[in-house]
């Protein structure tokens, strides 16, 4: 009896396993001074589109709905229009690929995937795990001074993926973060006639979901990434509020409560982490030379945009353009080592600024559409997340985590961009923000869909 309960169960989850196997492969270590490229997640990101585009086969079903294809396919114009001026053919046929497989084809893969609730937590859960094993990485690397140079120790936590994307570790912890805090905010499952009770998430899994947050802020802290502070402070607040003021106010209350225990029972956060927070604030007074750097990349940016203001320079352009548009301010590159790799000058070869990313190589036509996209998902998201928390209805952990995320990336894109091996997880979050904000209200149409 239980062997024939467990395959219908395993049945219900096949669809969906492969979007969990393209987060579970991140947890492969890059091999030290790796130049990038595609990894096992990437290769494991285009079976997942096959995978989808078997199933709409097999079962002869609507890819998407109207506004669905509509809000995920916008980018792909100013893709297109940014391709045609590209002035390397192969570096436009790249480029296309790339920001397909990000914004268009994985996301939409994992919307059509995901059926209900219950796949949603799994990919959170998934996320959460994959924070914690790269966290815990991150955390032995700084306490034995094994992880990558900062400020002339080895002591930055970069988890597996090595001193040539310190953003890398940080983003994954900074995610399992926010996935962890809008799986803790879900209220108390009341039962409803038209749903199974196993459907909602049970007490225990809140109290585990608000221990891993914890535990994920210690190696978010020794990442020392001020970006990913800044946006997961954010998005986590955002969560908070749109959970309920009261639960804002409780839950902030805890929060101080434990960084004081943390800090001055514990003894938690050295003088070198003390001293980075303290630098959020003087990044316009004196700024250090990576600052510097950014800010003159990002004038690089807005003056190739400035050149061509519609198109901009062509998928992958920057790179090419950035010495012609770039002051004598900016350095040749920064300096990684550690974490098992011999020292190394990395070249500077993006703004650090999606939005100025894609205003410089995609112009106005493709920023309005990438971006539009974006604030259509927000905006979709949001409304149907207050329309569950007015109703009291299910899945108010699910529209947290979905819309969390959104957040997230909207936040770090100001002062960050896409590249690297978590390039592809960030493709998954926007395909679990689109099924939230795209995916049909009809409880019937659910249930079909996990009969299929």
């Amino acid at each position: 009896m239980s062997h024939a309960a467990a395959l219908p169960a395993a049945r219900r989850l096949t669809p969906v396993l492969p979007v969990v196997a393209v987060i579970a492969l991140l947890a492969v270590p890059v091999a030290p001074g790796g130049e990038g490229g595609a990894t096992p997640a990437d290769a494991a990101s285009g079976v997942l589109v096959l995978w989808c585009v078997v199933r709409l086969l097999l079962h002869r079903r609507r890819p998407l709905s109207r506004t669905a294809a509509m809000v995920l396919g916008l980018p792909v114009v100013g893709f297109a229009v940014a391709a045609t001026v590209t002035a390397v053919p192969g570096a436009a046929v790249t480029g296309f690929a790339r920001c397909l497989q990000v914004f268009v084809l994985v996301p939409a893969a994992v919307l059509l995937l995901i059926r209900d609730r219950r796949d949603v937590r799994l990919l959170a859960w998934a996320v959460v795990g994959l924070a914690l094993w790269q966290g815990a990485v991150g955390v032995h690397q700084y306490v034995t001074g094994t992880g990558a140079s900062y400020m002339g120790r080895e002591i930055r936590a970069v988890g597996t993926f090595g001193p040539g994307d310190v953003m890398a570790m940080a983003s994954v912890v900074a995610f399992g973060l926010v996935c962890a805090v809008g799986l803790a905010l879900e209220p108390a499952p009341v039962r409803r006639e038209h749903l199974p009770a196993q459907a909602e998430p049970k007490a225990w899994w809140r109290v585990w979901a608000v221990v891993c947050a914890l535990l994920l802020v210690v190696p978010l802290a020794v990442s020392f990434s001020r970006g990913a502070w800044i946006a997961t402070a954010l998005a986590c607040g955002a969560q908070l509020v749109l959970a309920g003021i009261r639960r804002a106010v409780k839950a902030g209350a805890v929060v101080a409560a434990v960084a004081v225990l943390l800090v001055g029972g514990f003894g938690v956060g050295s003088a070198l982490l003390q001293e980075r927070v303290s630098t959020i604030g003087q990044v316009a007074d004196a700024p250090d030379q990576s600052v510097t750097d950014r800010y003159t990349m990002w004038a690089a940016a807005t003056g190739m945009w400035r050149e061509r203001p519609l198109t901009g320079v062509g998928l992958k352009g920057f790179p090419e353009h950035r010495d012609g548009h770039a002051s004598l301010a900016l350095s040749s590159g920064s300096d990684t080592e550690g974490a098992g790799a011999a020292y190394r000058r990395q070249p500077l070869l993006s703004p650090h600024n999606m939005y100025l990313l894609v205003l410089s190589e995609q112009g106005l036509v493709g920023l309005l559409a990438l971006a539009g996209s974006w604030l259509a998902l927000l905006v979709l998201g949001l409304r149907r997340l207050v329309r569950v928390r007015r109703a009291q209805g299910p899945g108010l952990d699910c529209a947290l985590v979905a819309c969390g995320l959104l957040i997230w990336h909207l936040i770090d894109f100001a002062y960050a961009d896409i590249g690297g091996p978590t390039t592809v997880l960030t493709a998954v979050c926007f395909g679990v923000t689109a099924w939230w904000a795209l995916a049909s209200d009809d409880p019937a149409a659910s249930r079909k869909a996990v009969a299929r």
